[in-house]
């Protein structure tokens, strides 16, 4: 009997998922709770677990195939044995199978009947490849991506190898983009951009460098930030806030989970500080120590990458002047964070150095008005320069 494994709903909003790569292969054996299949969603990566034991007898939904909650993406064999195409008794009775057509090059293909995936066949549409040419390795003769790649590889002039490399558009590059076309086409960006004298910070850090190492944690602006922040937060609720056009209202959260954008290998995450309001600087930076080395190593659960109520960006370690960050969605603002430079400044009559960086806010004018966002960045910035042991 054959058990249909489904998309599960795993609640947070989530109503589909990419298939990353199947941890069994066809025809394997499975145990109940063996982990079958590595799925992306919007939130998180999850490994989904099967259900019942027996043998995965088909893989209905292919690596970079995105299905939605409910859908079969593959059957398990029950009863132990995977199921089989008829064997015929004798030989002998079988009459001889035609041979296949071939197409001439050029000639439109007919390839309904090819053995493979919607996506399979999807990427052999953008790659020009005609399905119905190319021999199929995968189980029962069905068309991989990779019959695909080398099917359009092989057509290929020489000359033209090196002119450009065709990646798959899917993952958490696929899922990023998806959630910034949605945050620009719905929600009115403002930005406001000022700078903060982040002397004070780096001498507190510093300070607190005894402190870290006995604490074997790694304390970097960050945390400071996240105070400021939250104390922000604190004074300007509407910051803190997001929009409910269902219901036609301004939800202003009362809990302070801060969300720091990690610039992972396969894509931007963004993981969340819980009650970050509560932590003293050393507990934040262990907690964005964890959360930064999860989300790159894509091992976060998704009850840590969900629920945010305002986000951090900070990019100052890479470089560049200033950005212009994308709102979180459904978040009401981000502050982008900036590389600290050493530059001369105007302080009681006279030119000194100082350590300096630019802060950019992103906002959603729906809902905050340049007035509050010039007024929140004010008490950021109080707080970052007057920070003192």
């Amino acid at each position: 009997m054959a058990f249909e494994l489904r998309l599960p709903d795993v609640g947070e909003g989530v109503a589909e998922g990419e298939i990353v790569r199947w941890l069994a292969a066809e025809g394997a054996a499975v145990r109940e709770d063996d982990l079958l299949v590595e799925v992306l969603t919007d939130k998180a990566n999850m490994e989904i677990p099967s259900p019942v034991a027996g043998v995965l007898s088909r893989i209905l939904a292919q690596p970079g195939q995105t299905v939605k909650v409910g859908e079969v993406i593959a059957l398990i064999e029950t009863e132990g044995k995977a199921a089989q195409p008829p064997v015929p008794e004798k030989a002998a009775s079988v009459p001889p199978a035609p041979a296949p057509l071939s197409v001439p090059p050029g000639h439109p293909s007919h390839d309904g009947d090819v053995l493979a995936t919607p996506a399979v066949r999807k990427l052999a549409k953008d790659l020009g490849v005609d399905l119905s040419g190319v021999a199929g390795t995968g189980p029962g003769g069905r068309v991989s991506e990779e019959d695909v790649r080398n099917a359009a590889a092989a057509s290929v002039p020489a000359e033209g190898a090196a002119a450009e490399e065709r990646i798959p558009f899917r993952g958490r590059r696929r899922l990023a983009a998806k959630k910034m076309s949605l945050a620009k086409s719905t929600v009115p960006h403002a930005l406001l951009v000022d700078e903060a004298d982040a002397t004070n910070l780096l001498t507190m850090r510093e300070e607190l460098r005894e402190i870290a190492e006995h604490e074997r944690v790694k304390i970097t602006i960050l945390p400071f930030l996240v105070q400021a922040v939250v104390t922000a937060l604190r004074i300007h609720p509407a910051m803190n806030s997001s929009l409910d056009e269902e219901r036609g209202e301004i939800v202003r959260k009362k809990r302070y989970d801060i969300g720091m954008a990690v610039d992972a290998e396969d894509g931007l995450v963004v993981p969340v500080i819980r009650n970050a309001g509560e932590k003293t600087i050393v507990e934040l930076a262990r907690e964005i120590e964890r959360l930064a080395e999860g989300a790159r190593g894509g091992k976060l659960p998704l009850s840590d990458l969900c629920g945010g109520t305002f986000t951090v960006t900070s990019i100052g370690s890479i470089g560049g002047l200033f950005s212009y960050p994308v709102i979180n969605v459904p978040e009401a603002a981000i502050l982008g964070v900036h590389k600290i430079v050493k530059r001369p400044v105007f302080r009681e009559g006279a030119v000194v150095v100082r350590d300096m960086m630019y802060l950019s806010l992103s906002f959603d004018h729906r809902l905050i008005d340049g007035g509050t966002a010039t007024r929140f960045m004010n008490d950021v910035i109080r707080q970052i320069e007057t920070l003192a042991l």
